[in-house]
């Protein structure tokens, strides 16, 4: 097999191929080169239209290499030079940044409408499609284009296409205005702590946290020119998740929770950063684009290119959930109330909110003797990164090697692996950016393509690299990242997606690794791989003391796995109301509907919660996933794809997972199905081929532990 190396390195958006070199490519470059790329690439495409018009006219037939093989290469270069660009206004976004972002971004959409709504390539694609005997996955790929293109307008004429064309570039205007308000809101908003009754309850390591933020923001004791330090502060309080989370499931102090909760459900809903216009703008927008294209609704829109037949069969199994979740959730919060009354007394108030993590937390401890905080000690990143590492050798038979300094990176914390085959050769590359940068990083965690898989004219293949990015607790002077058990999760949950851009084995870009997978089956691999985390072996192979090397006691090994199913009737209703809030938002809301978008939330929350949202619960506006993101009318697809994910799981244990043999029989099979075909292939047939069968909910409500409710 023939490997490009990681050493190739493009510091210009011009280039389109290698590995970009994040530090050369400034704002400048951008205002430059984004300009001049497009007319290249116009260029290209005209020459290529007039080329397809003339075999048309002539009623001559036209091949995959005359039509879709250029179009890829005009489309991989656009790729790469807007991907770089895209990543690093989340990665390392400045405000120099942010608006060379916002200058070019309206080009780049024209641009990609030129290409969508062209008669020529419609034509010579259909033209394609009737004529020629073309294999499985380049039919998958034909009809996803043409779909495609038919819903960015290709059909449209004159004013309704000028008309279409304006509302999509006011839509990424709009995505990019929402996500940076969010950016901007949780950066903004902070709380300075003075008085160690404040951060009464807070284990040592989130003190270290605060203390260093309040260090960064200059912040001194009163009186003293000392710098914070973790015992005396003062502490920083701010909205990112590695300060937000654990002052709420530690801190005692009760109006500080609720300060804080309520702040962090109120993000970008006031002020210069009010998100709560732009939402109506974007569902109006939305709805206007479907209805031009001869849908009903951007939900009928978004789910005709999904593995979901269609709204009815979402919300039966969304309600098959709620069903099963919504009496075991009661008894939860009854069970927290419970707690908070024996350890304060029925005369505090009834259990809110701002309460729900710390009264967890306590009843976690209560039931099962279990303090998450304590176990961090265990979960030092380089050694969960080595158990990870040794569970896919295990599963799928690959090696996972540093390769820090073969490739540039944006920061200081980013780390580069490669991944090489059983044979030695190296297959995939991928860059992992672990930690929290609130200042200039969006929250959050995912996986993106630095480089997709694909052939060279030569026959070279370049190999895929991956973007790893998550938000967990950075490290200190002295001591290494220690991870949460749900950080644990979070990145093996991301490496699941990263697997499946790296081990493809697709040769066509436009199915291989995540492209082309239908949205509510993208999730089945990164989900899949966070079962693991609480398997026996992969977790105590990975939880050793970062300090003394000792493992992690078999008795706490027993807590978090008895603790597994802990409040999953509440966890499943919250996002069963989130994905039936999408849903109706994008199929049954607009305009003239009489109630505001949160309106309408609200009345959605009745039948999907147990404690409805407060007054001040603006949660929409920092609602990233749908509007700043792909999930628009697809927030369902997390719980779709847990079905998939867990009845895949259940193939394992349905057999003696230490039967070693056996474990990596059935692990071929997952890597040589649901990752290695991607998109090449419609998810429901690939997921037959690993199961041998559709999937059911069986497997899911069994992981919860709501079988008994059913």
């Amino acid at each position: 097999m023939t490997e490009s190396k990681p050493t190739e390195v493009q510091s210009s958006v011009l280039i389109g191929h290698g590995i970009p070199d994040y530090n050369n490519i400034t704002p400048n470059e951008i205002n430059k080169a984004i300009p001049k790329l497009l007319r290249e690439l116009n260029n290209e495409f005209l020459d290529l239209e007039n080329k397809l018009e003339v075999k048309l006219n002539a009623n001559q037939s036209i091949t995959w290499k005359e039509v879709m093989s250029p179009l890829n290469r005009i489309d991989q270069r656009l790729r790469w030079s807007w991907g770089v660009i895209c990543h690093l206004n989340a990665v390392s976004n400045t405000s120099e940044l942010r608006k060379a972002h916002a200058i070019q971004q309206p080009e780049i959409v024209r641009f990609s409408n030129r290409i969508g709504q062209s008669k020529v390539i419609y034509n010579a694609l259909c033209s394609l499609q009737k004529h020629q005997n073309l294999k499985e996955t380049q039919k998958r790929i034909l009809d996803s284009e043409l779909r495609s293109m038919t819903q960015r307008g290709v059909a449209l004429n004159g004013s309704d296409q000028e008309n279409f064309n304006n509302d999509s570039e006011r839509l990424a205007e709009l995505s990019t205005a929402f996500s940076n308000n969010v950016l901007d809101a949780t950066k903004e908003w902070s709380l300075l702590l003075t008085n160690k009754s404040q951060i009464e309850g807070l284990p040592k390591r989130a003190l270290e946290i605060l203390a260093e933020s309040a260090k960064e923001s200059g912040d001194l004791r009163e009186g003293s020119n000392d710098i914070p330090t973790t015992e005396e502060g003062p502490w920083r309080l701010g909205l990112d998740m590695p300060r937000y989370i654990p002052f709420m499931t530690y801190g005692k102090n009760r109006n500080l929770r609720e300060i804080l909760y309520k702040a962090h459900i109120s993000r970008a809903s006031s002020g210069k950063q009010n998100n709560n216009d732009l939402i109506e703008e974007i569902l109006e927008l939305r709805i206007k684009q479907a209805k031009r294209i001869g849908y009903r609704n951007w939900a009928e829109l978004s789910i005709s290119n999904k593995m979901a037949t269609d709204i009815k069969a979402i919300e039966e199994l969304l309600d098959e959930l709620r069903i099963a979740a919504m009496p075991a959730a009661k008894k939860e919060l009854e069970r927290l109330q419970s707690c908070a009354n024996r350890n304060e007394g029925k005369s505090k108030s009834i259990i809110a909110q701002w309460d729900i993590n710390y009264w967890s937390e306590i009843l976690r401890k209560e039931q099962f003797d279990l303090d998450q905080e304590a176990l961090r000690p265990w979960f030092p990143l380089p050694q969960v990164l080595e158990g990870l590492f040794k569970l896919c050798k295990k599963l799928f038979n690959i090696n996972i090697e540093k390769a820090d300094g073969e490739a540039p990176v944006w920061h200081e914390d980013v780390q580069f692996f490669k991944v090489l085959d059983n044979d030695e050769t190296t297959i995939a590359y991928f860059f992992l950016d672990p930690f929290s940068r609130p200042n200039n990083k969006r929250g959050g965690a995912w996986m993106d393509e630095c480089l997709g898989r694909s052939k060279k004219k030569g026959g070279e293949t370049i190999l895929p690299i991956a973007y790893l990015v998550c938000n967990q607790t950075p490290p200190t002077k002295d001591k290494p990242s220690l991870m949460s058990f749900e950080e644990v999760e979070t990145l093996f949950h991301e490496f699941g997606h990263g697997l499946q851009h790296m081990l493809t084995s697709v040769d066509y870009p436009q199915a291989a690794g995540i492209n082309n997978v239908e949205w509510d089956a993208v999730e089945l691999p990164s989900q899949f791989m966070e079962n693991w985390c609480l398997e026996r072996e992969t977790l105590m192979g990975m939880a050793k003391h970062w300090e003394t090397g000792e493992p992690l006691p078999e008795k706490e090994y027993e807590k978090l796995k008895s603790s597994r199913t802990f409040n999953a009737g509440l966890a499943t209703l919250r996002q069963i109301h989130f994905a039936l809030t999408d849903l109706r938002l994008h199929s049954k809301w607009h305009g003239g509907l009489g109630v505001t978008p949160n309106e309408l939330r609200m009345q959605i929350s009745k039948s999907t919660t147990v404690m409805p949202p407060i007054e001040e619960d603006q949660f929409l506006c920092a609602f990233s996933h749908i509007f700043a993101g792909g999930y628009a009318a697809g927030y369902y697809s997390y719980k779709w794809a847990e079905v998939l994910s867990a009845d895949a799981f259940a193939a394992f244990e349905e057999i003696d997972l230490s039967n070693i043999t056996e474990v990596q029989r059935i692990g071929k099979r997952f890597k040589e199905t649901i990752l290695s075909l991607g998109g090449s292939r419609s998810p429901q047939e690939i997921f037959k081929s690993f199961r041998g069968r559709s999937a059911n909910t069986k497997a899911l409500i069994r992981h919860s532990g709501l079988a008994i409710n059913t």
